[in-house]
């Protein structure tokens, strides 16, 4: 895509200090010349030096809001919190949809030409059935997600979304990425199940299925629907649709840590997890699974992108490729591993096998077998 020289207007970025937001953040600055403002809760000097404009403040705050949205002509709503403790739901209702409420309120004051919002796939893609394949036109899943409040919350702010669309004309696009994978996940939100594997911290197989994405090619996605998308339009954004099983396969392939391969049943396994959470919260401390992270595991969470693909362009690059950027960006930056490696084992033995080769490999075998 060549670099569009326009200054009419100006991008407003909420949650860009995030995973997607700073991929979004650097894309754009290769794409346009049109000045970008970034509401952070806090002063974030890598963004600083991106030659942002760099706004504290919070989306519960009306004065805010006001500031950020003046003058604003495109608008891409990243902020967001992922808490999976019940107890904890009001912070996350609070930001997603009172939030995005206060912003669309202030921005039916603004010459708006469009506003991409980051949701998730959640909001529809989640099942107990592995045959179930969602797509742009499923309904909200409130019957399997009510127990989760970060996806209740989501569908909660789509409907939002949705009504602005048809009471104000407010011409929002809803993006519905799966789980997000790739380098940067400073603040480890999407990556943290990657990291308990390097760790050797998944205990046992788990019945289940996830889809993934690379955060890179999402925030393509993203550029593209603010060119492309028309009003009201929602768009699934996923590479691919793995049982858990696979998943944890594919990472052995690329880090050799063996996968779990101990299947427990699911009930055992949570009931587990709740008493080992219990036992470290009376020691003051935090497990490294929590029972609800269990129970989403369990369930199905594929996804069909052919809208994506199709009005977007939408061209995810290789699911191993992710994985492998993913696995190398945490060996590289997370202070566990970058504290505990060896220098001279920083570089890949002479008898070093590309991940590329072990692949072709096994199809040729598969093909073999059949």
């Amino acid at each position: 895509m060549s670099k569009n020289t326009s200054t009419d207007g100006k991008i407003l970025v909420t949650g860009g200090t995030g995973f997607l937001g700073r991929h979004l953040i650097k894309k754009l600055k290769e794409r346009t010349d049109m000045p970008i403002r970034v509401l952070a809760r806090s002063f974030d000097l890598e963004l600083a030096d991106m030659d942002v404009e760099l706004m504290e403040g919070s989306l519960t705050r009306t004065q805010d809001i006001l500031a950020a949205v003046d003058g604003v002509t495109h608008v891409y709503h990243l902020a967001g919190k992922v808490e999976r403790d019940p107890a904890n739901a009001h912070v996350m209702y609070d930001l997603h949809v009172e939030g995005t409420r206060h912003l669309l309120d202030a921005l039916l004051q603004q010459d708006v030409k469009k506003v991409v919002v980051a949701s998730t796939s959640g909001t529809v893609g989640v099942s107990k059935d592995p045959d179930f394949i969602a797509t742009d036109d499923s309904p909200h899943v409130e019957h399997v997600a009510n127990k989760w409040p970060y996806y209740l919350s989501k569908i909660y702010t789509e409907r939002l979304c949705q009504r602005f669309v048809r009471e104000h004309d407010m011409p929002i696009v809803l993006m519905r990425p799966t789980l997000l994978l790739g380098p940067g996940d400073v603040r480890q939100s999407s990556t943290n199940d990657i990291v308990l594997f390097l760790q050797k911290k998944i205990p046992a197989q788990i019945e289940g299925g996830l889809s993934f994405v690379d955060v890179r090619d999402v925030a393509d996605a993203f550029i593209e629907a603010m060119d492309k998308a028309p009003a009201g339009s929602t768009y699934l954004l996923g590479a691919e649709n793995l049982t858990m099983e696979s998943f944890f396969k594919r990472l052995e392939h690329i880090t050799g840590i063996r996968a779990p391969w101990l299947p427990i049943p699911g009930d055992a396994m949570r009931i587990g997890a709740k008493v080992i959470g219990n036992a470290m919260k009376f020691l003051g401390k935090e497990a490294d699974i929590d029972p609800a992270s269990i129970e989403m595991a369990q369930h199905y969470w594929y996804i069909d992108s052919s809208k994506a693909i199709e009005e977007l362009g939408f061209n995810p690059r290789s699911s191993t490729e992710t994985l492998r950027d993913t696995v190398r960006w945490i060996e590289q930056y997370h202070p566990e591993f970058t504290s505990n490696m060896d220098p001279q084992k920083k570089q890949k033995p002479v008898s070093y096998v590309p991940q590329e080769t072990l692949e072709y490999a096994r199809k040729l075998q598969e093909e073999m077998e059949s």
